[in-house]
């Protein structure tokens, strides 16, 4: 338990820490464990945990609940849960301990305690694991990785630093070619602006002539326009008055006022017809309206025939039920259906009560079964208990037998012992004798104050080459410090060094070129002076030329141009005569366009006779078809006879008949001959065009282009000196230019220098007061010589005081090992008096183990009848439970039938009183005759549609016949309308002509085209220079571009944050290998210091318990691990616990008994803890005497005397000893030490109990 508190661990084979569930007969069992010790510091600390084991179907499970840890602070109690910190972990800080020493050498269970002696790789691991050497291992393997890293990581460096120099050099050459380009870029954006700033005023003037000549052109086409207008007009107009049948002759008042009423009496009759028109929509509306509700009514009338038929059958279905039901249960009257709602209430009543009267029966039958079931249960129960009670009285006998028989075989062994007493106390008397002489003897050969002195002298020794360590420690953490300040100092240096030795080559390489240039060596601003005076001669040369190539470019243009437009005029003259031909048919277009106007005034004239014919003529027959009136309407002569009349008339009517397709064909050829016409009329100005290109305009161009040829060839001659001239410059440029990238690349050496060497200085200052003499390597190796120095020194001192404990052990063993024998011969003593007392108690112990075994056979006797009587009450009370539960399954499957018809019959009755309740059977009635209604709706509005649209087609005629009226109307208004407008076009040709005449046309059209000469010749040269300007801007962007790649920008920093690295890391991973090498020497260094403790301390204890004389000692050997690959530099250990007799070492597993196994453990694991438990002073023995013999397990009762009496004075020391072994007990016992113990039995419940005993009542204690 104190295990489980500690750590958190369970006995071994035990898979819960709390009392079996099926033990207590309980589905739970929960558990608490409280433990208050001192924790490193004094305090006080308690701890509780608390668990719950519950019993499932096959397994139990055991969980912990919480657990609660209290402290003292200041006087008040301060609890922390497990929910808020790790209750094992906290436990191992307060202890002072590892876990693992906790587990294998405080807290040991009795399964557990030989784990010394187990198998090589388990004693490996459990050592490992007290040692802590798997942490130290770790730490060592990551050393090794790191440093194994770092040592690839300088490679990497040395590879990358490589392609960053390559791409540093590269980076310079780049941006000196920038540099180069951008002065030329800024040559050409001078140029360009000079002649952007010549083009805008010559711009600026001919868009202020081309505006005027646009003028000029508008106002001619408007003059033509007009004129052809206005001779439309008027001859549009005559053709009006000619079409019209009279003209009308009174004022433009009179003839609006005419005009707008026949209008108003029109439109009255469209407004009529609109009002029938929105009338028949209306009814149109109100007859879909109508059909809609007549669709939804009959949806409605069918949905209301379906429920009503579904009523019938659910009344039809509930009679059904209820005679089924009535048949079923027997129930009077319900033979024949249909059912009034008094017998519906009548059967439920009987349902009712029938339901009732079979639930009581069931209930009736199940209480008698329940009885017997009862009755059944108790006499059980007492078979039972009279059976449990046997078994408990004949377990008790046996457990009191088994201890009475143990007493006995211990107090025969104890009388075979005290048979050889006397010869024993006669032995002990000679070796007591021997001891005190062999003791008197070391106490005068010991030399221990000598020793002390020269301790004191190493010690002094020693504590002056800490001091020397200490210093050179901070002095190497002073060079560790500095050593990226003095790497970056090398660096510089070396760049500095580099940096002059280009500014020698690059001045070497250029000397001669430029002195033969310039006549001495020019610095970058000299330089580009020169280049760019001559830059400026090879520009003004190169403007010469490009301005003999613009104005040759222009003239070639001009040349082309010319040829173009003489080509062009060609085409359109051409194209003009094909048009001309194609429309005229003839190339006499003059009278071609006359002979189609008077064609065109023919047939508008008998347009306008066949248009008022169809009126006359029916006028005419109207008039000839009344009975007042037999006379011709046009010469008023009578007609004879009606034969006469009827002649006229259908003649009349045979004439009526025919003009409207008469009309249509005219109109028709009218329209054709008037397009015709049109088209005519618009190629006037082509005609006039076709004139001027032939005499005018084309051989005016044929001139021009044979000047312009003249002009070429001299230009052409002016380019070639100016080409032979900018040849001889051009080189000299170019020479220069190679040099410029370079004298400027060793200006910029120049300036980094000076900030190189800026720099240098500023890592001096840092240095300063630095001993630079001094390396690390030197300092390192100082302090590996005064550290081998201390190790030897601390090896002496190490040496003294081994030889003053050995001569101090060896003197306190004789003094031991006299005190023993002084103590086995009182011992001895005292036995043999009482052998008397121990062979009464043998009698009597003997006759209880007779008298127990007799009441235990006739315990076991009276078991075997009840249990034949309890399993036949048993099978008896089984067959009683089957029975009720076939009743009681009977009876409710009944039951739940009746109940499942009751319930489908409220079903069918609940929706028969809906439908009834709902008054569905009157909504159905309600539909019908709202359906008749919107039949007889639907009637009336289809006859009042029919009527509106008669009378829509009465008015349609008589608007029809009005619209000859309004033809005629609007001829008379159109023809003066167009009057006004005749003279509103005089007068606007006059103004135009007023106008056109103040300008200079032909002045204008000559400075148009010098201006367009000109600008074009600027135009030219400005696109060259554009050009040159781009191809500057793409070199420019693609080197920027060039140098942004990833590669080029920073390579500078780069390369110098590389350098750094690549130095640093060098000098990191030699201090790895330093801090390996000394974290290894010192885990091995404390591995064999604590093994040779060890074992010290488990060969003192082996020799003052054991009492064997095969075995004088035994020891732990480590020995390291032979099959570690040469590679791995990590140390290894294999341990195993030997036997040694004189030089002979022995594997002590497999070869001891298992007494020796059991002493080996015990010992070991008290050597383990004297080494490690120093802040820790528990220990815990479980069973510390299994396997062992008597007379060892008095020498290890001696021994643990010994470790209390040296330990007594240790504040927080404490022994748990746990055995079963009372004279053990007894034997520690009679030390000072040991006053009282805690006895655990069980009390008169069978409940364990723990009582505190005193030593003394060991003997008197009744079993």
């Amino acid at each position: 338990m104190a295990e489980k508190q500690e750590n958190g661990l369970l006995p071994p084979g035990d898979k819960n820490a709390s009392h079996q569930p099926w033990v207590a007969q309980e589905t739970d069992v929960r558990a608490q464990i409280r433990l208050q010790f001192r924790n490193v510091n004094g305090e006080l600390v308690a701890v509780q945990r608390s668990m719950l084991c519950t019993q499932k179907s096959k397994k139990t499970e055991f969980k912990t609940l919480e657990g609660v840890i209290t402290r003292t602070v200041h006087g008040e109690k301060v609890s922390i849960s497990s929910k808020c910190a790790e209750i094992d972990r906290e436990m191992i800080s307060s202890l002072g301990v590892s876990k693992y020493v906790l587990n294998n050498v405080i807290f040991c269970h009795q399964e557990e305690s030989n784990w010394p002696l187990s198998e090589g790789k388990a004693l490996k691991q459990k050592f490992d694991e007290i040692f802590s050497a798997t942490r130290y291992i770790k730490a060592l393997e990551t050393l090794r990785q790191v440093r194994q890293t770092q040592g690839q990581k300088v490679k990497e460096c040395q590879t990358e630093l490589k392609y960053l120099k390559q791409n540093k050099e590269k980076a310079c050459e780049i941006r000196d070619q920038i540099t180069s380009k951008e002065a030329q870029l800024t040559s050409s954006k001078e140029i360009v602006k000079s002649y952007e700033n010549e083009l805008d005023p010559l711009k600026s003037r001919l868009k202020e002539i081309e505006q005027n000549l646009s003028k000029i052109m508008r106002l001619d086409n408007e003059i033509k326009a007009l004129d052809s207008r206005k001779r439309q007009m008027e001859k549009d107009n005559s053709e009006l008055e000619q079409k019209m049948e009279k003209v009308f002759q009174g004022t433009d008042e009179q003839l609006n006022d005419l005009y707008h009423n026949h209008q108003r009496t029109v439109r009255e009759k469209e407004k009529r017809l609109v009002d029938c028109q929105r009338e028949l929509e209306k009814l149109n509306k109100e007859s879909r309206l109508l059909n809609q509700e007549k669709s939804e009514l009959l949806v409605e009338q069918g949905r209301l025939q379906l429920q009503a038929d579904r009523h019938q059958e659910h009344i039809r279905a509930r009679d059904s039920l209820i005679h089924s039901l009535a048949t079923q249960l027997e129930l009077d009257g319900f033979e024949r259906g249909p059912f009034s709602e008094r017998q519906i209430k009548n059967f439920h009543k009987l349902v009712r009560e029938r339901q009732e009267r079979e639930a009581e029966t069931a209930s009736r039958l199940m209480n008698d079964f329940a009885e017997k079931e009862t009755l059944k249960q108790k006499q059980i129960d007492e078979i039972r208990d009279k059976k449990t009670g046997l078994g408990r009285i004949i377990e008790l006998k046996s457990e009191i037998l088994s201890k009475k028989q143990n007493e006995l075989r211990n107090v025969k062994y104890e009388l075979q012992q005290l048979e050889g007493s006397s010869d024993r106390i006669l032995e002990l008397d000679r070796e007591l004798t021997k001891a005190e002489h062999e003791l008197s003897k070391a106490e005068k050969n010991s030399n221990v104050e000598t020793l002390k002195i020269e301790v004191i002298s190493l010690q002094n020794e020693k504590a002056d080459l800490d001091r020397t360590l200490r210093k050179l420690d901070q002095e190497m953490e002073q060079l560790n410090h500095h050593t990226a300040t003095r790497t970056q100092m090398e660096m510089l240096t070396k760049d500095k060094a580099d940096k002059d030795e280009h500014i020698r080559k690059i001045k070497s390489r250029h000397s001669d070129v430029l002195s033969s240039l310039l006549g001495y060596f020019p610095n970058k601003k000299q330089l580009e002076d020169w280049l760019h005076s001559k830059s400026k001669e090879i520009n003004q040369t190169r403007d010469k030329i490009a301005k003999l190539n613009k104005e040759l470019a222009s003239a070639e243009q001009n040349k082309n141009h010319i040829i173009n437009e003489v080509k062009s005029k060609d085409e359109q003259l051409s194209s003009y005569e094909d048009k001309l031909f194609d429309v005229c048919g003839s190339q006499d277009f003059e009278s071609d366009l006359d002979r189609l106007k008077e064609e065109i005034e023919k047939s508008s004239k008998q347009r306008a006779m066949l248009a008022g014919a169809t009126a006359v003529y029916s006028q005419f027959i109207t008039q000839l078809t009344d009975e007042n009136q037999s006379c011709c309407p046009v010469c008023q002569r009578v007609f004879q006879t009606e034969a006469e009349l009827q002649e006229v008339i259908s003649d009349l009517q045979s004439k009526l008949r025919l003009a409207p397709d008469k009309l249509k064909s005219t109109e028709s050829e009218l329209k054709k001959k008037e397009k015709r016409r049109d088209e005519m009329l618009g190629l006037v100005p082509m005609r006039q065009s076709i004139i001027d290109l032939k005499e005018k305009e084309i051989p005016a161009l044929r001139n021009k282009l044979q000047n312009v040829n003249r002009d070429i060839q001299s230009l052409k001659i002016d380019i070639e000196e100016q080409d032979t001239l900018l040849g001889a410059i051009i080189p000299e440029e170019e020479s220069a230019k190679v040099c410029l990238t370079d004298v400027t690349i060793m200006e910029r050496f120049q300036l980094e220098l000076k900030d190189v060497e800026r720099k240098i200085a500023q890592q001096a200052a840092k240095l300063q007061g630095v001993d630079l003499q001094r390396t690390i390597q030197q300092v390192n190796q100082e302090k590996q010589e005064k550290q081998h120095k201390l190790d030897t020194v601390a090896s002496k001192i190490e040496l003294n005081r081994k030889l003053i404990q050995d001569q101090q052990e060896q003197i306190q063993h004789l003094k031991s090992t006299t005190n023993e024998l002084k103590s086995e011969k009182l011992q001895i003593s005292t036995n043999l008096q009482r052998r008397q007392q121990l062979e009464e108690q043998t009698v009597e112990l003997s006759t209880e183990v007779q008298s127990l075994q007799r009441e235990i056979k006739d315990a076991k006797e009276q078991v075997n009848p009840l249990e034949t009587t309890l399993e036949k009450f048993q099978q008896e009370k089984e067959e009683l439970i089957n029975k009720k539960n076939t009743s009681s399954k009977i009876a409710q499957d009944k039951i739940n039938d009746i109940k499942e018809k009751v319930k489908n019959i409220h079903g069918y009755v609940k929706d028969i009183e809906n439908y009834i309740q709902d008054g569905k059977d009157e909504y159905k009635k309600q539909k019908e005759t709202e359906l008749n209604k919107v039949i007889v709706q639907l009637s009336e509005c289809e006859t009042h549609k029919e009527k509106v649209n008669k009378e829509m087609g009465i008015m349609r005629q008589d608007i029809d016949t009005q619209k000859i009226q309004e033809r005629w109307l609007q001829d008379n208004l159109t023809l003066r309308k167009r009057n006004e407008e005749l003279k509103e076009v005089e007068e606007e040709r006059k103004q135009h002509l007023k106008e056109m005449g103040q300008m200079q046309v032909l002045q204008m059209k000559n400075e148009h085209q010098n201006l367009e000469e000109k600008i074009e010749n600027i135009k030219r040269n400005h696109s060259l220079a554009i050009g040159r300007q781009k191809g500057y801007e793409e070199e420019i962007i693609h080197f920027k571009k060039e140098l942004r790649e990833p590669q080029f920008r920073d390579a500078d920093e780069k390369y110098r944050e590389m350098l750094i690295v690549m130095r640093t890391t060098e000098l990191v991973n030699k201090d790895l290998d330093i801090y390996y090498k000394t974290l290894d020497q010192a885990i091995m260094k404390f591995h064999s210091m604590k093994m040779e403790e060890i074992n010290k301390i488990i060969r003192d204890l082996w020799r003052s318990t054991y009492r064997g004389q095969d075995i004088e000692y035994i020891e732990i050997r480590s020995d390291a691990d032979e099959n570690v690959s040469a590679s791995d530099k990590r140390r290894n250990y294999n341990y195993r616990v030997v036997m040694l007799k004189g030089d002979t070492a022995l594997d002590m597993r497999g070869r001891c008994s298992a007494g020796q196994k059991v002493l080996a453990s015990l010992i070991i694991r008290l050597a383990l803890a004297e080494t490690f438990c120093l802040n820790c002073g528990i220990l815990a023995l479980d069973e510390p005497t299994t396997n062992l013999d008597r007379e060892n397990i008095e020498s290890l009762a001696h021994a643990l005397v010994e470790i209390i009496k040296s330990r007594s004075q240790q504040r927080n020391f404490q022994l748990l000893v746990i055995t079963h072994d009372e004279d053990f007990v007894e034997l520690l016992g009679r030390s000072e030490y040991v006053e009282k113990f805690y006895r655990i039995k069980k009390n008169i419940d069978q409940c364990s109990e723990i009582v505190k005993c005193s030593v003394s009542s060991l003997g008197s204690y009744v079993h």
